[in-house]
């Protein structure tokens, strides 16, 4: 029976475990959308959202503690000014699990886990991209003026 046996354990020892999320959830902060396998996408989650609910809070103790989990400071300084600033009016459910369908090479099962919200930046950046490749192809359509004789 697995009475109180909660949590994966991803096939890894304790410490690999824990490095493991350490480094997804610091990589979910910085890049607000990370590609994983859904296990691990299901274990990040709940770490993650109390990390968010630690910048939340801003205090001082709060940042210590996230400091000892997340891996770099630049992290850190993101998820309380930017991130938590986002999330400051929701109660929970900061992150969101999209299945993506099998791996090639080993058939396991991909999921993107982001934070809600980041779709926006990615849609901006895709546009202001778009908008940037039709501003060049309109520029190289023009015909170049002709140069002035003095």
């Amino acid at each position: 029976m697995r009475h109180r046996n909660h949590g994966r354990k991803l096939g890894r020892p304790a410490p690999h475990r824990k490095a493991l999320l350490r480094n997804l959830c610091t990589s979910l902060f910085e890049h607000e959308r990370v590609t994983t396998t859904v296990q691990k996408a299901k274990e990040t989650r709940p770490i993650a959202e109390k990390l968010i609910t630690l910048g939340k809070s801003g205090s001082l103790h709060a940042r210590r503690q996230a400091a000892g989990f997340l891996l770099k400071a630049g992290v850190l300084q993101k998820l309380f000014d930017t991130i938590a600033v986002r999330f400051a009016d929701r109660k929970g459910g900061y992150t969101r699990i999209v299945k993506l369908g099998y791996r090639e090479g080993d058939g396991a099962d991909l999921a993107v886990i982001e934070l809600l919200g980041s779709e926006l930046s990615v849609k901006k950046a895709e546009k202001a991209a778009a908008k940037a490749e039709a501003e060049k192809a309109k520029a190289s359509k023009k015909p170049k003026s002709e140069p002035d004789s003095e």
